[in-house]
């Protein structure tokens, strides 16, 4: 079996790649639909793997893995790898899971950021607003048991509160901001966490997506003084989603400041990307995404490597839509127990639910998805209800 074409389309706003063969298998990769620019850099690969068995994922992934990076360019290695496990699970007839080592657990715990209305994760801003979003959240039907929400800066605050930090906010892409609180921004963040938890208590645990941004000595401060709440972990203080570094020695500070979990990793590329913050201890919970981190294996192995340091795992992904989604139930489903649960995978619009074969009717029960067995990633895109949502350009993607 041979390689014979790389696509990617831009399918409601969701960069979608078909990795396609000489023997009529596809296999299909998703990236986060807030990186629609994603596509050329798919297609750039395309000509490394031609010609390549896309069942020896490890051989191909040896291609272009060094044409990745931190956030946001792991995203089209990551995609072209979780396509190739697609394949290969597809070619042998079993499911993605058993390909990597055979799953310890019949079912998966995810977590929502936010509620599950489209972009929501982190738009309210004031203590009525986030209380509302979260009693939203926690009375969802699917019950989830974990929520997290936005906070600092990573939410509205620094735009919409005045005098919420020390500088004037900067405006153009995500999380540029940051610097030191005032004493009226720490405490309108500490009245926000006073009612996300007066939302959720004795229903859900509560997570919070906070930067980056924080100062160190800010958040010391901020962690401890919520060591009084049962907050689940405290994400990205310092740095995180669109960083192009990691912070081991600071975020190491912090952790050893404080007795509420720190979290961190969504950014980071690559195992050895991981490599000084787990074996620091830096942080208590890591938080790689399968289409940043590098794929699908890659996230297993970085998940074991956090396991022999007794370090926490809950994969971040709230943007890998309903191809995505299905690829963390099957490889959660491999991964050893310091699995805490994986982010609930969020698609641009409803209607992509339509175009997608194989997802079972009822997702989502008591906060847990049951892991299925159909191969490869257990689920298709439906090419005649897909092709009405092509743009002009990409009429060609299943050709």
């Amino acid at each position: 079996m041979k390689i014979t074409d790389v696509k990617c389309a831009v399918i409601g706003g969701q960069p979608t790649i078909r990795v396609a063969t000489d023997a009529g298998l596809s296999g299909f990769g998703q990236v986060e639909w807030f990186k629609p620019w994603i596509k050329p850099h798919v297609l750039l690969l395309k000509d490394y793997i031609l010609g390549e068995d896309p069942r020896d994922v490890e051989r191909v992934m040896l291609k272009i893995r060094n044409m990745g990076g931190f956030k946001p360019w792991g995203s089209a290695v990551s995609a072209i790898e979780m396509a190739l496990w697609d394949i290969a699970g597809k070619a042998a007839g079993l499911p993605l899971y058993r390909l990597l080592g055979g799953k310890v657990r019949d079912r998966v715990r995810v977590y929502i950021s936010g509620t599950r209305e489209g972009r929501d994760t982190s738009y309210a801003y004031t203590p009525e607003g986030v209380f509302e979003k979260l009693t939203e959240a926690v009375n969802d039907p699917a019950g989830f048991s974990i929520i997290k929400y936005g906070i600092g800066f990573h939410s509205p605050m620094p735009f919409e509160v005045p005098d919420y930090f020390l500088g004037d906010p900067r405006p153009g892409p995500p999380h540029l901001n940051k610097g030191v609180l005032t004493e009226k921004g720490f405490r309108h963040s500490i009245k926000c966490v006073e009612a996300m938890v007066k939302a959720v208590e004795g229903k859900a645990q509560l997570a919070l997506d906070c930067g980056p941004g924080w100062a160190l000595s800010d958040a010391i401060r901020f962690a401890k003084e919520l060591e009084r709440f049962p907050i689940l972990w405290l994400e990205d203080l310092l740095t995180g989603d669109r960083s192009n570094h990691v912070g081991v020695a600071e975020y190491k500070e912090l952790t050893q400041a404080t007795t509420t979990p720190i979290h961190t990793g969504e950014q980071i590329y690559l195992r050895q990307g991981f490599r000084e913050l787990i074996e620091s201890n830096a942080v208590r919970i890591i938080g790689p995404d399968p289409m940043d981190v590098g794929g699908l294996a890659e996230l297993k192995w970085v998940a074991e490597f956090a396991d022999l340091h007794g370090i926490q795992i809950a994969p971040h992904g709230v943007f890998n839509g309903v191809l995505g989604l299905a690829a963390m139930v099957q490889v959660s489903a491999t991964m050893p127990d310091n699995l805490i649960a994986f982010e609930y995978c969020k698609p641009p619009t409803e209607w992509w639910w339509d175009i997608v074969d194989g997802m079972p009717e009822q997702l989502i029960v008591d906060g847990h998805i049951k892991v299925w067995d159909s191969p490869g990633i257990g689920v298709t895109l439906n090419e005649e209800k897909t092709r009405k949502y092509l743009s002009p350009e990409d009429q060609e993607f299943f050709d």
